[in-house]
């Protein structure tokens, strides 16, 4: 003989990978592919969260400078509803409260596939007086002093508050940030 005996022969003869080893490895390669695949769906839903509450932050930004740059004359009574919301004349003359819709859409790649987000976000504003900002004028010679009595002085708002609520939909229920800025 060769020098081999049968029990080499045969150990030689099983050196590969019997039917219950690959299937464990398929098994645990399986679970491991879902792991990571239930991974990338939540790493592209926090994607897209962020995204929308960036451009959230954005739109509210947007409209305060916007409603900055009209100046605190354009927020006279007139122009606001009694809760404070920003108002407009409907076809009847009526006023009614100003919805403000605004859409931002962004091309990206959260996971395998190039798409298009498009987010449609609702503003609601609400304007009010800041006693922060209030100034009380008064005098020594007519008596009107506010120092010693309140009630003789008159008062001017010199500066209104915005508060801004921007509401978008996402996964079935309704996300909102709230900013606000100050009109002087």
């Amino acid at each position: 003989m060769n020098g081999l005996n049968i029990t080499d022969k045969i150990k030689r003869r099983k050196g590969g990978f019997g039917i219950m080893e690959v299937l464990i490895s398929a098994f645990i390669l399986g679970i491991l592919y879902a792991a990571v695949s239930n991974l990338q769906l939540g790493n592209r839903d926090s994607l897209l969260r962020i995204r929308s509450r960036d451009g959230a932050t954005e739109v509210a930004q947007n409209i305060i400078d916007s409603l900055g740059a009209l100046g605190l004359a354009s927020f006279n009574d007139e122009a606001l509803l009694d809760d404070g919301s920003l108002a407009k004349k409907d076809d009847e003359g009526n006023l009614v409260k100003n919805e403000i819709l605004v859409t931002r859409t962004w091309e990206g790649q959260p996971g395998l596939v190039q798409n298009t987000m498009s987010v449609t976000y609702t503003v609601d504003v609400k304007v009010s007086p800041d006693n922060e900002y209030e100034a009380k004028s008064g005098s020594y010679l007519l008596g009107t002093d506010c120092t010693a009595n309140t009630s003789n002085c008159a008062t001017h708002v010199y500066a209104k508050r915005l508060d801004v609520t921007v509401s978008w939909p996402f996964n079935g229920s309704i996300q909102s940030i709230n900013v606000s800025g100050v009109i002087r």
